[in-house]
């Protein structure tokens, strides 16, 4: 399989395995889908890694397939493409991406889908559909600015340029930069923490702030209203404020 999905210690990590750049093909876009759900909805993985490898995430689109497209293809699959990877966007638990080398064109749109990003300092990011008379189609002239930026995004994007873990990170496109030996073993750790969290609430949690991000301000005020007073039903919410009374804060079990 070109991507697999493995889970240890309520963390399921996606791990592209198309090597030697796992460019994303077709087959691969699918197979990202099917395990982004998977993911979504099993209950012993409470927090996701996505990952491409020791040397690299992954350097963009299969442009041999990609190639042979003609314009009637691409608007087919150019839907399914974005939904792709808007199933591991909306994977409704944290996710963070460990990047390691190369990071470009859909490799870079896959990382952008994460909650959190913690990159190499051997890594690469960037968006250069333009030098192949394109602009990205999953969700990088969107997901790009929501979060660096329009001007900053626009850079990127214009020029296709590629920028080093510590411009990405100055830039707020990557959140760490760490050894790249490091990359997965702080991710799994940072997705493991969370994944003892209450698992209700971190859904409500990003369900709101991204909804927020995507609508006007009264309505993301609504939906936080929404989930905030709905998590009082919620067994994890009794076993955290009986906790904080008896034992203090940051004391709760949420398993």
């Amino acid at each position: 399989m070109t991507v697999n999905l493995e889970v240890s210690e309520g963390v399921g990590t996606i791990r592209l395995n198309r090597p030697p750049m796992n460019a994303l093909d077709v087959a691969t876009q699918d197979r990202l889908r099917e395990l982004a759900e998977e993911a979504a909805r099993r209950d012993d993985v409470r927090a996701v890694v996505l990952y491409g490898g020791e040397k690299l995430f992954a350097a963009g689109a299969d442009i041999k397939e990609m190639q042979a497209m003609d314009h009637a293809a691409m608007i087919v699959r150019g839907r399914a493409l974005q939904e792709s990877f808007t199933a591991v966007a909306r994977i409704p638990k944290p996710v963070v991406a460990a990047v390691t080398g190369y990071a470009l064109g859909g490799g870079c749109e896959l990382a952008l889908c994460a909650d959190f990003r913690i990159a190499g300092d051997n890594a690469k990011l960037g968006q250069p559909e333009i030098l192949l008379g394109l602009i990205p189609g999953a969700g990088g002239t969107q997901r790009l600015a929501r979060l660096v930026g329009p001007s900053k995004a626009k850079d990127l994007i214009f020029t296709g340029r590629q920028v080093k873990a510590d411009e990405a990170l100055a830039m707020g496109l990557v959140d760490q930069v760490v050894p790249a030996a490091e990359v997965y073993e702080r991710a799994h750790a940072w997705a493991a923490r969370l994944a003892q969290g209450p698992a209700i609430a971190l859904r409500a949690a990003k369900e709101s702030i991204d909804t927020g991000l995507e609508a006007d301000i009264d309505t993301g005020l609504a939906v936080e209203r929404n989930w905030f007073a709905g998590l009082f039903a919620t067994e994890d919410r009794e076993r955290g404020m009986r906790s904080f009374v008896e034992e203090g804060p940051g004391k709760a079990k949420f398993l």
